[in-house]
């Protein structure tokens, strides 16, 4: 039996819809990814995956010729990662496909789906998101435009628009959120833990401010040196973050480790030695790097990811021209993903539906060929015209609006076309899905016979 035709669809959670509690169960780190998208293609329902996991949002798209019994997989999946039952996380997922998937990205790799509207980090997250999954190789020709298309989405709106001109960014309004609660940075003693993008942008936001940073970190010390010596600022290894911890008013945490740094019993006892002195600690860390608990000590204010979107609702204010010219960029580059995805399927969908009509003909004629004994040559290649004539006749009008569709292209081309399919219950076989992907994908992109061959 052949296949029919692949799809695109996404699942996932971002702080939109599910609380930094839940989505830190679903954070991916590099490693943890690479695995999730090798376990998710081994099932033969999965055909390509890419996985996104930011502080803000876990994402993983897939393609496969069974969107619903692929869905199914990757919820059951994510929920055992999660720790809860299918049903409960099923209302926290988004799950939109194949135009309305494309558009999702289009607008996450824009920032419009971000929590400060514009921000730029994503862009560069959903590029070496899409270039580990190609290192996994776990794209294809789908993913692989998918996400080439995106990232050109994303620098059209960042070129074309105003909308990432302000440079907030989520450590820009940590920064926001530290000067709020203690007033003048200049005289504070500050902590950084980690010596990632985040901390790196954490620590131009306060040098800004005239405040010289202590790093905290070890497995990227080299890096933290780098940037204490662009900041004016000094490191320190985790072994000594008690001792920082008791000298310093603000401490901001943004590692990628899957387990707490800081834990409630030791900073007890870190609050001990302070002499009533208040601790603010801004953990922007998904996994969390610091443990709730920690906010219900005496002295100690903890802020979260979540924490800082009252922060922005306060202080970004993105004009709604700059919104709408973004939107519709991204509607402008949704036409044309449509119509590639429409030129992938009109073809092999009109031919399976003339094949289905034939198939028909053939059959009704087989069915009544006993019954025409008495019937001439002639008058029995008269019937035989005939049917097909009322078949050509009846898939005249469906095959030219199907043409119209390869024409023009659609947003909703491609929904109509499996319509069409699911109607006529047609079963399509080589797809362009199937070939080499064309040379306007790049020329890094992995093709899914290429994956399938191991290369």
């Amino acid at each position: 039996m052949s296949a029919p035709s692949a799809e695109l669809l996404t699942l996932g959670i971002s702080y939109k819809t599910a609380p930094v509690a839940l989505r830190e169960r679903l954070a991916l780190t590099d490693v943890e990814a690479d695995r999730f998208l090798q376990s998710l293609v081994a099932d033969e329902v999965v055909l390509e995956a890419v996985a996104i996991s930011t502080c803000n949002r876990t994402e993983i798209y897939l393609v496969s010729h069974d969107p619903v019994q692929a869905e199914s997989a990757l919820l059951s999946a994510l929920a055992r990662r999660a720790g809860i039952r299918p049903t409960e996380l099923a209302g926290l997922i988004y799950s939109p496909r194949n135009c309305d998937a494309a558009r999702h990205l289009y607008r996450v790799t824009s920032g419009l789906e971000s929590m400060i509207v514009g921000e730029a980090e994503v862009q560069g997250q959903v590029k070496r998101a899409y270039e580990a999954a190609l290192s996994a190789g776990t794209t294809g020709p789908l993913t692989n435009k998918l996400f080439t298309a995106a990232l050109q989405t994303g620098k059209r709106v960042r070129s074309e628009t105003g909308l990432g001109s302000s440079r907030t960014s989520v450590s820009t309004v940590a920064v926001d959120l530290a000067e709020d609660v203690v007033g003048d940075l200049a005289s504070s003693d500050v902590v950084i833990i980690g010596a990632g993008e985040t901390a790196e942008l954490t620590a131009q936001a306060l040098a800004a401010h005239g405040v010289s940073t202590i790093f905290v970190a070890n497995r990227h010390a080299q890096r933290a040196l780098s940037l204490a010596e662009r900041f004016g600022g000094s490191v320190v290894s985790l072994d000594e973050l008690p001792t920082r911890l008791a000298s310093a008013d603000i401490v901001v945490s943004s590692t990628s480790s899957p387990h707490p740094i800081v834990g409630s019993e030791e900073l007890e006892l870190v609050m001990r030695e302070r002499d009533g002195r208040p601790l603010v600690l801004i953990d922007i860390a998904v996994p969390r790097d610091i443990e709730a608990a920690c906010g219900e000590l005496p002295g100690v204010t903890l802020y979260d990811i979540d924490d800082l979107q009252a922060v922005v609702a306060r202080n970004m204010s993105v004009r709604e021209s700059e919104r709408g010219q973004a939107t519709a960029i991204v509607e402008d580059e949704i036409v044309r993903f449509a119509r590639w995805m429409g030129q992938l399927d009109v073809r092999p969908t009109i031919t399976a539906l003339r094949e289905h009509g034939a198939g028909i003909v053939e059959s009704v004629l087989a069915e009544n060929a006993g019954r025409w004994e008495t019937t001439s040559e002639k008058d029995l290649a008269r019937i035989d015209a005939i049917a097909r004539a009322v078949m050509q006749r009846l898939l005249h009008e469906p095959t030219i609006r199907l043409k119209g569709m390869q024409e023009h292209g659609s947003a909703t081309g491609h929904g109509r076309l499996q319509l069409v399919r699911e109607l006529f219950a047609l079963e399509e076989g080589t797809t362009a899905l199937d070939e080499s992907v064309t040379a306007d994908d790049g020329d890094n992109v992995r093709t899914l016979d290429a994956r399938r061959r191991g290369a």
